[in-house]
């Protein structure tokens, strides 16, 4: 028997990467899933983005540990859409129990825009995604958690940009690590907010991961072109990222009752980087 049998979880950015493997490793620990993906490329960001095809797998690699999984293509960016999930999930599979605020995109480009306009767009669509969705997402479960009176536990993701400069001269850094920021600020006021009816609130801190976010030709060609950068995010550890269920095991930590009185927390995952 699993540490989370009985349980259910939401995650979202669900499709793949560290989204997906949160879901499977929540689920081989007896968990049922909701999963909630855009699947859909926001036009800003030149890495390619998850699509159906993508979830339908994180859908069959759930099943395929014998349990259940609500799927929804959904924007975190919309609040309404983003609710109708999670109460559809929750209608299905009876409850909720563990959040996975995951869903986060990197607008790097090799062609940086100039234009004011098109700058903005670039800005406030990761602060749309990476900040205000993680509030959506919390914002649509929390008060089902809170109604049902069981407790349970939140798992925010941020990154190793969230807890030191990552400046490079970068439209796309300097907006990844403003969001990265807030969402620790989100974290510590739910973690309070949230604490009288048992539900805790941690972060997650990734160093670079495995994951079609990092490896794909347009952050390959970044680093060709900004040897400077490629040596800010070396790590101390002799690996050049870790891999994505490396932060999932830290979730299933957080979320189990071997966390029980973890809350408030900053839990880097990321092979030394900030101690360097």
């Amino acid at each position: 028997m699993g540490v989370l049998e009985g349980e259910v979880a939401l995650v979202t950015g669900a499709a793949r990467g560290q989204g997906r493997s949160h879901a499977v490793r929540l689920a081989e620990e007896g968990a049922d899933v909701i999963a909630v993906d855009i699947c859909a490329q926001i036009p800003s960001v030149e890495i390619p983005m998850a699509t159906k095809e993508d979830l339908d797998e994180t859908v069959r690699l759930v099943e395929a540990l014998d349990r259940r999984i609500v799927a929804s293509v959904a924007d975190v960016r919309d609040g309404v859409a983003l609710r109708e999930a999670v109460h559809a999930g929750v209608a299905e599979l009876g409850r909720l129990d563990i959040v996975c605020a995951n869903a986060g995109i990197y607008s790097l480009t090799l062609d940086e825009p100039t234009d004011p306009a098109e700058r903005r767009r670039f800005w406030q669509d990761t602060i749309d995604v990476n900040l205000t969705g993680v509030w959506t997402t919390v914002d649509a479960a929390a008060p089902i958690m809170i109604e049902a009176g069981n407790g349970g536990a939140i798992v925010l993701t941020a990154s190793t940009a969230a807890s030191k400069s990552a400046a490079n001269k970068s439209l796309a850094m300097d907006a990844y690590t403003a969001a990265e920021h807030g969402v620790v600020g989100l974290m510590r006021n739910f973690a309070v907010d949230l604490a009288p009816h048992s539900i805790r609130v941690n972060t997650v801190h990734p160093t670079g991961v495995h994951t079609p976010m990092v490896e794909n030709a347009v952050v390959q060609g970044y680093m060709e072109q900004n040897s400077g950068f490629a040596k800010l995010v070396l790590n101390s550890l002799p690996v050049d990222a870790v891999d994505p269920v490396d932060i999932s095991n830290a979730i299933v930590y957080l979320v189990s009752d071997a966390g029980r009185y973890v809350t408030g927390v900053q839990l880097p995952v990321d092979a030394g980087f900030l101690v360097k």
